[in-house]
């Protein structure tokens, strides 16, 4: 049996960074991994989506130089060229991770390992023990258990899609509906989102979520909503999709599952950890990443808070720190975590929605501030998206508990804000704050208020 101080079971962002950093300190540190390295977020997850986002940036953005004077000749998206280029721009990242594992000289097993007790794990026959084991394992797209749901594909399968789909049908609510469905659309499909309840993005801002729906039923996307999938049939390469409602979507060429996703910790042995479950599968951990085994942590999508890979990141290095860089009490704070959602139009958000806020703090308590505007970019242009503000403020001094972007720019904007709301800023802080003109962002440093305290 091998033993290490530290054994890390994942090799997505969060696991490589946490064995990176405990290997800066001098640890020995063992990292398994069956699949490619990088994980979701590098493979099937924020890096490809993002190529795919900007990609349908270019699209607008060569219909919006029409409309400044250029003589454009828009032609078809070579999707394969696209796809080839991407997938070799993963590898060369999944070389990288491999690369800077070497270089820090953490011993890269590459197979899939499973717990045989709590702290020994075994793969490629080889047994390995350590005192700390991370658990980084993440998790996988849901798929619904009804008749002819393995002809959809999850976003796993959107990424090895060789052709360009032309009639798609998106089911779910959360980031991936939204944004497969804005790309698919500005890149020329005809897309057809399909919502359990009246909205989606259930857990953001109402504001933000409302404009969204407006704006990609703007561009084209048909939202159908409170419905379920009853069942699916294909019949030559068509779809054919049963609706709860009775109606059916005909003639659909593609089918995209983005219904949620499922911790992985039903495939590292778990039931030989005693370590403690959520109802869903995923990890309990205390706010040292601490399972309910002493020396057994977990991090990631596979504890079920803000599944965002920076979160993972973030909470990977502080535990390495603290366990071998003698960073006492480190720790990640799992509040005032900025996320961006990479739709048409992106948001960029951090802190306390509206409802949370009122919920928090009490209605009385709480003041909003907010504007709405059409970005100086789009002066010329036919298509007319809007950005819209909000800032959440509470108490006498007006500290800001959430801050809210939908619009051109959001997700390059918020990063600086982020930092703003985490240092405690106030309104009057913001209002200080000399402008930048003329730019989007200088409406977050001149918002008026929008209403009065909600009471």
């Amino acid at each position: 049996m091998k033993h290490y101080d530290l054994l890390v079971i994942g090799g997505g962002s969060g696991g490589v960074a946490t064995a990176n950093r405990a290997a800066s300190y001098g640890a020995r540190v063992a990292l398994f991994e069956a699949g490619r390295m990088g994980g979701t977020c590098v493979n099937v997850g924020c890096v490809p989506k993002k190529i795919m986002w900007t990609a349908a940036s270019l699209n607008h953005a060569v219909e919006e130089a029409a409309d400044y004077g250029f003589d454009t000749h828009p032609g078809q998206l070579d999707w394969p060229a696209l796809k080839s280029r991407r997938d070799a721009y993963i590898k060369r990242l999944n070389a990288g991770y491999e690369k800077g594992l070497g270089n820090n000289k953490v011993d890269t097993v590459r197979a899939h390992a499973r717990f045989v007790e709590p702290k020994v794990v075994e793969a490629d026959g080889q047994r390995f023990s350590a005192e700390r084991i991370v658990i980084a394992v993440g998790g996988r797209p849901r798929i619904p258990e009804i008749p002819g749901a393995q002809y959809g594909i999850t976003s796993d399968g959107f990424f090895e899609l060789e052709t360009q789909p032309r009639r798609v049908a998106v089911v779910g609510a959360g980031y991936t509906a939204v944004e497969f469905s804005g790309l698919l659309r500005a890149l020329g499909a005809e897309v057809t989102l399909l919502v359990r309840r009246d909205h989606f993005l259930h857990h953001f801002d109402k504001t933000l979520r409302d404009e969204l729906m407006t704006q990609m039923e703007a561009d084209g996307v048909k939202c159908i909503k409170h419905v379920n999938v009853m069942d699916v049939e294909r019949s030559d390469g068509k779809l054919r999709i049963e609706l709860g409602t009775g109606d059916f979507l005909e003639d659909c060429d593609t089918l995209i599952w983005a219904i949620g996703r499922i911790p992985n910790t039903d495939r590292v042995g778990i039931e030989n950890t005693g370590v403690g479950l959520q109802a869903d599968g995923s990890i309990s951990v205390d706010r040292f990443q601490e399972t309910s085994i002493p020396g057994l942590y977990a991090i990631g999508d596979v504890v079920g808070q803000f599944e965002l890979t920076p979160v993972a990141i973030a909470a990977g290095r502080r535990l390495a720190d603290r366990l071998f860089g003698g960073q006492e009490g480190r720790d990640l704070p799992y509040e005032n975590i900025p996320s961006v959602i990479f739709s048409h139009p992106p948001i960029g958000t951090v802190g306390l929605s509206e409802e949370q806020a009122v919920e928090k703090l009490g209605a009385e308590n709480v003041t909003v501030y907010e504007t709405r505007f059409t970005p100086m970019y789009y002066a010329f242009a036919t298509r007319k998206p809007t950005c819209t503000m909000k800032l959440i403020v509470t108490g006498p001094e007006e500290h800001i508990v959430g801050c809210h972007i939908i619009g051109l720019g959001a997700d390059e904007m918020l990063q600086g804000f982020a930092v703003a709301v985490r240092m405690g800023a106030t309104k009057r802080d913001f209002d200080d704050t000399v402008a930048i003109h003329p730019t989007g962002a200088e409406e977050m440093v001149t918002m008026r208020n929008a209403r009065a305290a909600l009471v």
